[in-house]
């Protein structure tokens, strides 16, 4: 299921033939995250990931870079990890159910607390346009599942 290109509520989804186990060790390890998506240069997180771990990420769209900071704000083990995004208030997760002999993956981006306007203005300006940005932040999130789905069924 994927929601409209231009809700802020976004969603994809996929079916892996793996074990849930196999899929978190890919998704919560969250500094492999640029083998999977083209936007993500580069995550650190200092200590490990875990609940309430805080992560600096170097973002990219073509030939512009930009650095975002976040913290851990759900870990379930073999069943989601969610971080949120200080810069324009947004939460991306990965959540994991079990499904037969694999595991159906939810990718998310929720935006319980909106968009910072400072975030907005930087996609209408620079980014080349919320309604834009947003398509391709959707495309990409199915784009990051295939890659996943790739990876833990080799």
């Amino acid at each position: 299921m994927s929601a409209a290109p231009t809700s802020t509520e976004l969603e994809a989804t996929i079916d892996i033939d793996a074990s849930p186990a196999q899929v978190w060790a890919l998704v919560s390890d969250l500094p492999r995250q640029a083998e999977f998506s083209d936007q993500v240069v580069r995550t650190f997180v200092p200590g490990g990931v875990r609940l309430g771990a805080t992560m600096v990420n170097v973002n990219r769209q073509g030939w512009k870079f930009w650095p975002t900071t976040a913290k851990v704000v759900r870990f379930d083990p073999q069943r989601e990890i969610a971080f949120r995004v200080r810069e324009n208030r947004t939460v991306w997760s990965y959540r994991l159910v079990p499904s037969g002999s694999g595991t159906t993956l939810v990718h998310r981006r929720e935006t319980p607390d909106g968009i910072s306007g400072l975030s907005l203005n930087l996609t209408k300006y620079v980014l080349g346009g919320v309604p834009g940005f947003t398509r391709a932040l959707q495309e990409g999130m199915q784009q990051t599942l295939t890659r996943i789905k790739r990876t833990a069924e080799a």
